[in-house]
């Protein structure tokens, strides 16, 4: 346990540094851009008196390094990320929109999970016979797949345009919350999710599968058939437990990969979260409000990496005892 203890603590020590590692990048890669704040702010027609005025207000002729520093303050003290263009706070429109953003990432994670247990678990079973052949086709289309270019195909077939089945809507025109309206809050988020997870799913059954294909090879495996316990026994308490730690490892570069492709998703389908606020900030010129997404995101994906090691060293009785 004490293992344990300083496994998990190492990785909460760690988080704080990534994070303001994260902060530094984004802010100088931003800090290079062409854009004027202060222009921005007060327009093209703001005087050089005005223009030097805001800059000094608001710190923008002190060095970078200075800076930096004061932003990681009030970001870190009072959660500030600056100014939108239509005087918002960057903090209050990006806890908004969000929610969203991570409702869409782990619903496509979860049916993505679902899909390459099945899968994986089936194809190992019947390993080289015409249901593995079938599921390894399946699977190398789908990973194969753009989610960009699926969820295209999704509202040509399922929403309700021309020729299609008119069960999903192509287009979120207002976002319904779970909490108002659960069948109309499945029928806006299951075609983006399922866009989202069958690409996902298709590596991941390659993962379950050689991770199951391994643990079934081990020799505990065949003692324990050869004395009489059922194979199916063996391997829903045994075999499947022990094969899920593989697959864990890989979770957190594929939550990162859903959360990026869920910006262009939702962009798609019209849902108004953090996707559509960084082509908004991007087509306004908008410097704080592309550098609050951006920041966001980079730390969550941070955050989930590290929640993964931590389920990763839970689950491993093998690290624990390191």
């Amino acid at each position: 346990m004490s293992n344990l203890i300083r496994l998990i603590g190492r990785r909460l020590v760690a988080l704080p540094i990534m994070v303001i590692g994260v902060t530094f990048l984004v802010f100088v890669v931003m800090s290079f851009s062409p854009i004027d704040p202060a222009r921005l702010a007060l327009g093209e027609s703001a005087s050089a008196e005005a223009l030097h005025n805001y800059r000094e207000q608001n710190g923008l002729n002190d060095p970078l390094i200075i800076r930096y520093f004061t932003f990681l303050w009030g970001f870190l003290t009072r959660g500030e990320l600056g100014t939108t263009t239509g005087n918002q706070q960057v903090t209050d429109v990006v806890l908004e929109a969000f929610p969203i953003t991570l409702q869409l990432t782990f619903l496509g994670l979860a049916i993505a999970i679902v899909i390459a247990a099945v899968l994986g678990v089936l194809a190992a079973l019947f390993r080289d016979r015409w249901p593995d052949q079938l599921i390894r086709v399946i699977s190398i289309l789908s990973l194969a797949t753009p989610s960009f270019w699926l969820a295209i195909l999704l509202i040509q077939w399922l929403a309700n345009v021309p020729g299609g089945w008119g069960i999903f809507p192509a287009l979120v025109t207002q976002w319904v919350p779970f909490s108002e309206d659960p069948a109309q809050y499945v029928r806006q988020i299951a075609l983006p999710a399922l866009a989202l997870a069958i690409p996902v799913s298709g590596s991941l059954t390659r993962v379950v599968r050689t991770a199951m294909v391994e643990e079934l090879d081990r020799d505990y495996v065949r003692t324990a058939i050869g004395a009489g316990i059922p194979k199916t026994v063996v391997v829903s308490r045994n075999v499947f437990r022990n094969a899920l730690i593989t697959p864990i490892t890989v979770l957190g570069l594929r939550v990162g990969y859903l959360m990026g492709g869920a910006v262009i998703i939702e962009i798609i389908f019209n849902i108004k979260a953090m996707g559509q606020l960084i082509l908004d900030g991007v087509q306004r010129n908008d410097v704080f409000l592309v550098q609050g997404v951006t920041l966001t995101v980079a730390i969550a994906f941070i955050v989930v990496n590290i929640v993964v090691d931590m389920i990763y060293v839970l689950v491993n009785p093998r690290i624990r005892s390191v």
